[in-house]
């Protein structure tokens, strides 16, 4: 039986939950071994392979005329690069980016579908909706409370700025992304997860969080 492609992105999402759950099970048995750092690096590395091989899916009227765009993109995920290298010695950071990117994407994904409406930026990306920006805001933001009841059995207020500013930045990410395929005229950045394209496609969210997220820590 063929699953539709919103079943394969819910079973995709579950089965990359449970390896970064795994992830995070292993740096704390294993710490030395820093496993978010390098797992993280494996991820974002990834996601700069698939755009550099997106030169060979493009036309090359479209490269041509929209190289310096792509080459800028590249250069800035090689920053995210080095930002996931600091920000990934901090796990218990990089589970509280991630919880908050992770309710974010759910909610717009969810509202979006749920509530539809005015389409935030139609060019770039036709299915992001206003609506859907919202969702992403609430739902990251709660799940920024979520994590400070999980550490500290307690509400904090301070983490509601977090999740709203985490939650903007991962979706502007996503939107990025999706305008840097719009220049190339392809849909996905890769097809290794199904339902979602490729690395970058699920792990956008990481794009502006990362750097800001190394700034602050620095």
């Amino acid at each position: 039986m063929k699953l539709s492609n919103t079943s394969l992105r819910v079973v995709t999402s579950i089965a990359m939950l449970a390896v970064l759950a795994l992830v995070f099970v292993l740096e704390m048995y294993f710490p030395k071994i820093h496993v978010v750092r390098w797992v993280s690096m494996l991820i974002v590395l990834g996601g700069i392979v698939e755009t550099i091989m997106c030169f060979y899916r493009t036309t090359a009227e479209d490269f041509q005329k929209h190289s310096g765009v792509f080459t800028l993109f590249v250069m800035w995920l090689i920053i995210v690069l080095f930002s996931t290298y600091f920000v990934g010695s901090r796990p218990w950071i990089m589970l509280c980016l991630l919880m908050i990117i992770v309710g974010a994407d759910t909610g717009a994904w969810l509202f979006g579908k749920t509530f539809g409406g005015d389409k935030m930026w139609e060019k770039i990306s036709e299915h992001k909706t206003w609506s859907g920006q919202i969702g992403g805001i609430l739902c990251g933001t709660a799940m920024a409370l979520l994590y400070g009841f999980i550490g500290t059995d307690s509400f904090r207020p301070e983490l509601i700025w977090t999740g709203i500013s985490v939650a903007l930045l991962s979706q502007y990410g996503d939107l990025t992304a999706s305008f840097i395929k719009r220049c190339l005229g392809i849909k996905d950045f890769g097809k290794l997860l199904p339902g979602h394209g490729g690395i970058l496609d699920r792990f956008d969210g990481w794009i502006y969080v990362l750097p800001l997220a190394w700034l602050i820590i620095r």
